[in-house]
């Protein structure tokens, strides 16, 4: 099992730490790099500055993407460690000046956090080094690596609540604290699976761009799986959600008599009708669920 600890800026740490929200973003201001120290479900562990030399808390890592500040906004509000999307300006601007009005940021997206109470804050490793400006990884096979991992686990009961896991699992001799995908991550995986263009009229204005649950996020069997989800412009996502518009088991664009019969209108929709999904991700395991397409086919589609 490995772990990543984070340098962690103080005033995101205490904002957060008594919030009990199911998911947060840990995001840095360059917008260029890459984060690819971990995989899903691995360990992502909040370190504070010097002379703070503690680690205090962690999440589960789920994603990393790279966000325009508004979408990363939009994603997770309060989430990213302000109470107000100026306070979260505000906090990037002190890295990347004032010049660019939308920054792009990396996205450490997180689920299931924890903080530590004072008490059980951990020293930071013996091969610490005060140099360190971002991060450092560790796993079970060094003695470092392997005192953390324990200190942590010992923790954990007391920080973490039991509760059901979309993907629970025990690795290298450790549990793994249940976590599940939340709506921030949500927005941000189907956004990135779809190359954040509409997966029906191929839309490329971001602010306009909805993630869509196929089958209602209220409904019974419903969850946040990318599988579930697919990009939508805004307009075309209501009609999806009210039934006018449904995607068949093969792909296909449906839009249904009734839009007509009910408004008089919708020719611009009626051109996509009978289309091959135009959008869709690349990897085949992103794609639409086709139980979830025949269950809106079935129970939403007018």
């Amino acid at each position: 099992m490995k772990a990543y600890v984070g340098v962690t800026d103080q005033k995101w740490y205490q904002y957060l730490s008594d919030k009990g929200f199911d998911e947060i973003n840990f995001w840095r201001p360059g917008g260029s790099s890459a984060f690819k120290s971990l995989e899903a479900g691995e360990l992502f562990l909040f370190k504070l500055h010097a002379p703070q030399n503690y680690i205090v808390g962690g999440g589960f890592f789920t994603r990393f993407s790279i966000l325009p500040t508004f979408l990363a906004w939009d994603a997770f509000g309060p989430k990213n460690g302000a109470a107000t999307f100026r306070e979260f300006e505000e906090s990037i601007r002190k890295y990347k000046g004032a010049n660019d009005s939308n920054p792009q940021i990396g996205c450490i997206i997180l689920s299931a956090p924890f903080f530590f109470p004072r008490e059980d804050w951990i020293p930071v490793p013996a091969d610490w080094k005060l140099n360190i400006v971002q991060g450092k990884s560790y796993d079970e096979t060094t003695h470092e690596g392997r005192r953390l991992l324990d200190a942590v686990m010992e923790r954990m009961p007391r920080v973490q609540p039991e509760e059901a896991s979309e993907d629970p699992a025990v690795r290298y001799g450790y549990s793994m604290a249940p976590y599940r995908i939340g709506q921030g991550a949500f927005k941000v995986m189907v956004a990135d699976a779809y190359n954040r263009r509409c997966a029906i009229s191929e839309e490329r204005t971001l602010p306009v761009l909805e993630a869509a649950h196929i089958i209602p996020f209220s409904a019974e069997g419903s969850s946040n799986a990318v599988t579930n989800g697919m990009l939508l412009r805004r307009d075309i996502h209501t009609l999806f959600d009210q039934g006018y518009i449904t995607i068949t088991a093969d792909y296909h664009i449906e839009v249904s008599p009734r839009l007509r019969d009910d408004y008089g209108n919708g020719r611009i929709y009626y051109a996509y009708h009978g289309l091959l999904l135009p959008n869709m991700p690349a990897r085949r395991e992103e794609r639409p669920a086709v139980d979830a397409l025949q269950w809106h086919n079935n129970r939403v589609y007018r």
